[in-house]
Formats: structure tokens, sequence, C-alpha cells
């Protein structure tokens, strides 16, 4: 199957001011938010995602789920809560282009809600809007066949990954390849890509925006089926996560870098662990190999690093008050 979608001139644009948002931050450190603003997010990422689905639970309803609270609700809808909080704390777990996670993402999600959670569907399956099919998915038995061909087109094609995000969520829905569930799985795995892409991405709640734009979300599947690819919804899903990710670089405020807060950072993200200055390079994708050696030696002569060995063989390791 070939998976057709075009470049436009305002898909550029996006493309361009994404990379922009991101390259904006190269010079500034990206804290990882704080736990309140982490917390806000996921809840706004579940509560868009499955609100659009029919979830009746309130925010503060799920904000009990989210602390392992029991609360009174339609049961169906307690389990969706349980499964996406389960779902969506794993997220760094899925390979974005590995067919076998697609499937455990599916059977994580939809446990206790469908006898065959995880499994392609083997029934016929549409959308119906009014008294009218609005989309006839393809027939079962071309399901297993056609993920195979989206996964291959999404490993190969050379477009960045913010644009194969968009694609992938587009073909999910138009396959629908399980019997249900699809809508909230076809969210997820483009945040998957994303945050294979850029680990921020797991901090921006791109499916809250998304439900505020309920109906243009629906627009744009359809006007993508009319077209017969789905550059109309490639434009709407990067619209949307401009919008988010611009709200999210807002609200974490991040610091003007120095061998200070990057080692302050490096604190957070080594703990006790033995290190090497390539270990620590690898932390900031930006920084020289003289940078990093002189944030070490900042380090060691501030007491805050103990270093054995000698030059490059040199491993370090964060002192303990």
């Amino acid at each position: 199957m070939q998976f057709r979608y075009e470049v436009t001139a305002r898909i550029l644009e996006l493309c361009s001011e994404l990379h922009a948002l991101l390259g904006r931050y190269d010079g500034l450190l990206r804290p990882v938010p704080q736990p309140k603003l982490r917390r806000e997010n996921r809840l706004k990422t579940i509560h868009g995602s499955l609100t659009i689905e029919g979830n009746t639970l309130s925010t503060e309803q799920m904000s009990a789920i989210l602390d392992g609270k029991r609360v009174l609700g339609p049961r169906r809808d307690v389990i969706e809560v349980r499964n996406a909080v389960a779902t969506y704390a794993e997220v760094t777990s899925y390979a974005p282009y590995r067919i076998a996670d697609l499937l455990r993402a599916h059977r994580s999600l939809m446990q206790g809600l469908l006898p065959d959670a995880g499994a392609w569907r083997s029934g016929a399956v549409g959308i119906i809007k009014g008294r009218t099919v609005s989309h006839l998915a393809p027939k079962a038995p071309y399901v297993p066949g056609l993920m195979r061909d989206l996964f291959s087109f999404l490993r190969k094609e050379r477009i960045p990954g913010v644009l194969k995000s968009a694609i992938a969520h587009y073909e999910i829905e138009f396959i629908h390849p399980f019997s249900d569930g699809n809508g909230r799985l076809g969210r997820f795995w483009q945040h998957v890509i994303l945050v294979g892409e850029n680990p921020v991405f797991a901090y921006v709640p791109f499916e809250s925006v998304i439900k505020t734009r309920q109906q243009e979300y629906y627009e744009a599947l359809e006007r993508a089926d009319r077209a017969g690819n789905s550059t109309a919804f490639t434009e709407f899903s990067l619209e949307s996560l401009h919008d988010g990710l611009r709200s999210f670089f807002d609200a974490i405020r991040p610091q003007v870098v120095t061998s200070a807060t990057r080692l302050d950072h490096a604190t957070q993200a080594l703990g006790d662990a033995a290190f090497s200055r390539r270990d620590y390079m690898k932390l900031f994708l930006d920084i020289s190999t003289a940078t990093a050696s002189r944030d070490l030696l900042h380090g060691v002569r501030k007491g805050l690093l103990e270093r054995r060995g000698d030059k490059a063989l040199s491993v370090y390791r964060f002192t303990r008050e």
C-alpha cells in the first residue's frame, strides 16, 4: 500500500517553526519539569485523549486514579483511566517502529475492556456519522499486511520525526487495525514517535490540545479521507503540536546554561553512579570535549566530584554530604 502525503508550504512552515522552538533551547538547559507540572501535563494528556472517546470522569476523578485512589464512576471509565495511566507511564519502553510494541500498547490500553485487546481485528469496522457510514476501514484480512507496510514506510521514509508521527496517527485511524480503541491508540502512538524523536515531548500535553479542537480533529480526518492522502490531517496535527510545545516551553522557563547548571542537572541524572567524560557529554549533546573537561574540573575543584584515573581515562562520581 502507498501512504500518500504532500509536503505543502504550510507543513514546511510548521516543521521549521517546531524545529526553531526546539532549537531556541540549544543554548539553554531544558530541565526536567517540576513534579507538579509533570503531573498536570500527564493528567491533561490522559483526560484529553479519553474524553474524546466519551469517558465521563472528571479531571478530579482522573487525578485521584493517578494517585492510586478509588473513585466512584462507571466501571468502564475507571478501567480506561487506569489503563491509560499505566500505558503512558511506560511510553519510553515502546519502540516506535516495532509492530509487536504497537500490539502491546493496545493490549495495555484496552485490557479488561476488549476480549481481543492486543490482537488485530477479525471483522469489518466503520465509522458512523448520523445515518451514514463516514469511513469504511479496509477488510480485516488485509490489516496485518497494511500495518507491516505502514511500519516499513515509517522506518524508511527520510522525513522529520514530527511529520512521521502525524502520518502514523492518520494511517492508524484510516486502517482501524483493532476492533475498538483505535483513536486512543493512534494518539498514543504519535506520542511514542514524538518521544523517540525528542524526550521533551514526553511532557507536552498534545492530546489536550486536540481535545480543545475536537471538531477540527474529526474534520481534518474526514478531509484527508476524501483527498486520499494524510496532508490535511498532518497540517492540523502539526499546528496542534506547535501550540502544545510553545505553551509547555512558556511554562518551564529554562535556565541559561553554565558549568554550575550543567553539573546540577548531571547530579539529578547520574545520582551516585560512576561516569566518564563521554557519559557526561551524552547529557548535553551540544557541548565540546573541552567544555566537558572544564565542567568536570570545576566540579572536582569545588568538591562536587571525586575523580579516579587520569585524563581521558578518568572516572567521576558526585560526592554526597
